[in-house]
This record gives C-alpha cells, sequence and structure tokens, in this order.
C-alpha cells in the first residue's frame, strides 16, 4: 500500500513539475513574435539578421530601394533571418502600409522566400504572381545555384519591373524547367489529337468527329499548359515553335502508328 501511495505520488509531483515549466518556457517563444529589440536604432530599408547580403551588395540595394520609392512611392523592404526574428514590430518600425512590399529571407523552411503584400499592390499584381515569385526564387535549387543574396536580389527586380511597366499577371521569363513541362504538355496534346483522328471507317482520311469530341482534353494541353505559358512570359519565337513542332510531331506519330504496325504484323503471319 505505501510502495503504491508513493508511486502515485511520485507522478502526481513530476505532473505537477512539467506543468509549471510550461509557464518558463512559453515566454521565450512569445518574444519571438514581436522582437523590437533586433532592430537598427535608425532606420534602414534593410535588416539582414541571417547575414545573407554582402555589405557591398547590401550599401547598393539600400540606395535602389531609397530611390525606387522616391520615383515610385512604392515602399521595398527586406527582412532575413534565421533563429531570431523581430515579428510584427517591423510594422510599426518601417511604417507598413497599403503601397509595401516586405520580402522576408528565412532559410529555416523549404523556401527561402515570403513576402507580405499591401493592399493596393494586389491591384498592379495579383496573389498567383506572388505565389509563381516565391516559387521561381525561392526553392531549393535556385537559391543553390545563385545563393541566397542573389535569389533576395532577384525577386527584388523582376517586382520593380512589373511595378514600373504598370503591373504583371504572371512572372516575367521561362525558366528551363517550366518549357520542359509545356513541351511535354504539347506533345501529349498532339499525342491524343492524333490517336483521336485516326481512321475508323473504310475511306475515312481523318476522324474529325472523334477529334472534335476529345477537343476539350488536347486543346487544354496544348494551349492552355503548352502554348499559353509560352507567349505569357517571354516574346522568344524558339520556345514556341519547338512546342508547336512537339504538337504536330506528337500528332503526326500517333496518327501514323496503326500503317507502322500493319506491316509488321503483316510480316509476322
Amino acid at each position: 500500500m505505501q510502495n503504491n501511495f508513493a508511486r502515485k505520488l511520485l507522478v502526481f509531483l513530476g505532473v505537477v513539475c512539467l506543468s509549471l515549466s510550461t509557464w518558463f518556457i512559453a515566454p521565450s517563444a512569445a518574444w519571438a513574435y514581436n522582437n523590437p529589440e533586433l532592430l537598427p536604432d535608425t532606420e534602414t530599408p534593410i535588416v539582414d539578421l541571417a547575414n545573407y547580403l554582402p555589405k557591398v551588395q547590401e550599401e547598393s540595394l539600400i540606395k535602389e530601394i531609397d530611390n525606387f520609392q522616391a520615383q515610385t512611392g512604392w515602399k521595398l523592404r527586406i527582412l532575413t533571418q534565421y533563429d531570431r526574428t523581430p515579428g510584427r514590430a517591423v510594422i510599426k518600425y518601417w511604417g507598413l502600409d497599403d503601397k509595401s512590399i516586405l520580402l522576408v529571407a528565412d532559410g529555416r523552411g523549404g523556401n527561402l522566400l515570403a513576402f507580405s503584400i499591401g493592399d493596393d499592390v494586389y491591384e498592379l499584381l495579383p496573389r498567383t504572381f506572388w505565389i509563381e515569385l516565391q516559387t521561381r526564387f525561392g526553392n531549393l535549387y535556385y537559391v543553390r545555384d545563385r545563393g541566397e543574396n542573389n535569389a533576395i536580389v532577384d525577386s527584388l527586380e523582376t517586382v520593380k519591373d512589373c511595378l514600373v511597366k504598370g503591373g504583371c499577371q504572371v512572372v516575367p521569363g521561362l525558366p528551363k524547367e517550366q518549357w520542359i513541362f509545356t513541351l511535354i504538355t504539347s506533345i501529349v496534346g498532339g499525342v491524343i489529337l492524333g490517336f483521336a483522328g485516326i481512321p475508323r471507317k473504310s475511306g475515312q482520311v481523318f476522324a474529325w468527329q472523334w477529334a472534335l469530341i476529345i477537343s476539350p482534353l488536347w486543346a487544354i494541353l496544348f494551349i492552355s499548359f503548352g502554348i499559353g505559358p509560352v507567349v505569357t512570359r517571354t516574346t522568344d519565337w524558339l520556345p514556341l515553335f519547338r512546342n508547336v513542332m512537339g504538337f504536330i510531331l506528337g500528332a503526326l506519330v500517333a496518327y501514323l502508328s496503326p500503317m507502322i504496325d500493319r506491316p509488321t504484323r503483316e510480316e509476322g503471319t
């Protein structure tokens, strides 16, 4: 009886100690969301707590940001952080408003970049633009090849260019990985059209009826996913030409496949 009582008492005391310990752990986590002492005494458009930007590059970027704000009225700000963050204290520190764009670079997550956008900015650069911007310049492979500093600078230059020309619906430029995807969808769309157009009646050259029935599928693959992303992101004709040729070749190979297969069967018999 005494042993059971003592065991229960120890368990109870352990639970109480564990509960009380949370009172001492909680304040340090709370400070992470509002830590104004991490901010410089004098206002600067860049707070580089993670030391991602070389000194010379940071000084040059500060001048560019100040000049851009003076010329256009758009307020660009950069915060880099790793294990420490000023949190919401940056709102008061920078006076962030509807014409502000805050770029936060944090290497702890899967993507380096995050953005906090003022309401007026969304009129020129929609939410889809920011999602694409983040995934293009903040992904692991881009950061590994270009470095954290250039990922920050490249994304900011893209934002500045789009604001100057009155807005962008998509991020300009066509990365190789994205073009390869558009080429694949173009070829697949052509293959579907080619198989749909294979004659099914004697004397028929092309089954237009079947091609039209399946047109929502091959047209979406070719036009929406194969052509659309190219023409909206670059004026270079070469990616577009390659996608069109891929579509045509895919359609021809699929359309002619029964003719290629027929002699093989006849030789087998």
